[in-house]
C-alpha cells in the first residue's frame, strides 16, 4: 500500500499529522522547504519507506493556506508520476514487494 504525504518525512509525520497541520507545522518550524512523499505504509504512522519527494518552496509570505493550496494541488500529479515511475522501472519498490509488482506485470 502506498501512501501520500503533504509534507517532508520523518520531520512533519505521525500520528495527528496529516493535512492543515503539517503545513502549520512546516510554517511554525521555519523550514525554507516543504514537500511531498509517497510512502510504503507499515504498522506505524508515516513510518515506511518513502519512495519518491517532491520538494516544495516554503515562501517567506506564506500562509498556511498558501502552502497547503500549492502542495494539495502538486499532490494528485506527482502520486501518478511515482506510480509511472514504478511501472516503468525507473524507481524501484523495496526486496519483496518489487518482484510481486514485476510478477503482477507480467501477468496481465
Amino acid at each position: 500500500i502506498l501512501n501520500i504525504h503533504p509534507g517532508p518525512l520523518p520531520e512533519f509525520g505521525g500520528e495527528g499529522m496529516y493535512g492543515r497541520r503539517v503545513h502549520q507545522a512546516v510554517l511554525q518550524s521555519g523550514a525554507t522547504m516543504s514537500g511531498i512523499c509517497v510512502h510504503l505504509v507499515d504498522e506505524i504512522y508515516d513510518h515506511g519507506s518513502v519512495l519518491n519527494r517532491k520538494i516544495i518552496a516554503v515562501r517567506p509570505t506564506d500562509l498556511v493556506e498558501d502552502l497547503e493550496r500549492r502542495v494539495t494541488e502538486a499532490e494528485p500529479r506527482f502520486f501518478v508520476e511515482t506510480l509511472g515511475e514504478i511501472i516503468a522501472g525507473r524507481l524501484a519498490l523495496p526486496g519483496d514487494l518489487q518482484t510481486k509488482a514485476t510478477h503482477a506485470k507480467s501477468a496481465s
